[in-house]
């Protein structure tokens, strides 16, 4: 009887620890997001960010606001609740590094020749999204 109730109880530990793992990554980079970059060049102060996946890997894209070129991201990482890729811009290489904060915000910077922005980037939800077309 005692090896039946503990076998039991090993099993019901097993699978709160198997189901709390699934869920451990409930802050999704996944999205459309809206940035804003004070401190960044003129031009490039705001604009919008694209996480997304294409065959299981992730992809990018970025955008500024008032333009319409779409930057695609390279080397494309997320680890944990980060999502690091790299642009090409204006004849150099912009790291972006981001935090998911949680399902609506990420922060974060971009690193370049002349120093780091930091980032701040909320997300666009399908109803604003839709409003804004």
């Amino acid at each position: 009887m005692k090896n039946r109730i503990l076998t039991l109880m090993f099993f019901s530990l097993l699978s709160v620890i198997v189901v709390s793992g699934q869920n451990s990554n409930k802050n999704n980079p996944i999205g459309t997001w809206k940035f804003d970059a004070p401190y960044a060049p003129e031009g490039y102060s705001s604009g919008k960010i694209v996480v997304g996946l294409n065959n299981q890997k992730p992809t990018t894209t970025m955008s500024f606001t008032g333009s319409d070129s779409i930057l695609v991201g390279e080397n494309v990482k997320t680890v944990n609740d980060s999502v690091l890729f790299t642009v090409y811009l204006e004849g150099q290489d912009i790291k972006v590094l981001l935090k998911v904060e949680n399902d609506t915000n990420m922060s974060g910077k971009a690193v370049y020749s002349e120093g780091e922005v930091p980032l701040t980037l909320s997300k666009i939800l399908s109803s604003e999204a839709a409003v804004k077309k």
